[in-house]
């Protein structure tokens, strides 16, 4: 597996920290033997020679504008057996205008009804304590934007995180909502956490292996 092309993307709205963010992972994914590109432009899922030669695409790039043309390259990349990989908005709250894109990722941010910072837990899946992206570690606590998601029922979730009467949506008091998920797109794998709302996130010990692992599985490892 040495050698594999890892493209890494940063971008969009900068509050989300999206360039530190993905500096926390280049030194993991080069000591893992990947290739790394870290670009800050959405042009590079049209160019078809990098598309078709990736292994791994971290994707840290909320909101935006992505073409059509740009879609189909990221979603043919995917489809061809890329892993794609990303967090909070980086992944789940990006490119609202296609849909197309959302159906691939499998989810898309609705609100956080916590506000901006809350101290939440996430509990791994009782069915997924096996599974090597999370296999041996329990819940635990971070502080970050609890994300409520409206998620595609194919995904297989990892873990979860339960809303405890938040203030601004008392109503959805104990609903459970995913926080880690992965799914197949055709021959390519997606990985999700809904934690990342700042690098910081990404010091909790726990939520910074998931990730790894995540990348890992995605990329067929």
């Amino acid at each position: 597996m040495s050698g594999d092309k890892a493209l890494v993307l940063w971008g969009g709205y900068e509050g989300h920290e999206p360039q530190k963010a993905v500096e926390k992972f280049i030194p993991f994914l080069e000591e893992a033997g990947f290739d790394v590109e870290v670009v800050n432009s959405l042009a590079v899922y049209a160019d078809p020679d990098t598309m078709s030669s990736v292994r791994l695409i971290v994707q840290n790039w909320t909101t935006g504008d992505l073409t059509i043309e740009q879609f189909k390259g990221l979603s043919q990349a995917v489809r061809d057996g890329a892993g794609l990989v990303g967090w909070h908005g980086g992944l789940c709250d990006a490119f609202r205008h296609l849909p197309a894109y959302q159906f691939m990722t499998g989810g898309q941010w609705l609100a956080h009804p916590n506000g901006s910072y809350a101290r939440y837990t996430i509990d791994i899946a009782p069915d997924a304590a096996d599974v090597s992206i999370v296999k041996g570690i329990g819940s635990f606590d971070i502080v970050s934007e609890q994300y409520y998601l409206a998620v595609d029922p194919v995904v297989e979730v990892l873990a979860t995180t339960t809303f405890e009467r938040p203030e601004e949506a008392p109503w959805i008091e104990h609903v459970v909502i995913p926080a880690v998920w992965r799914r197949t797109w055709d021959k390519g794998r997606v990985f999700y956490t809904s934690w990342g709302h700042q690098a910081s996130d990404f010091d909790v010990p726990e939520a910074r292996t998931i990730v790894e692992r995540g990348m890992l599985w995605a990329s067929g490892r």
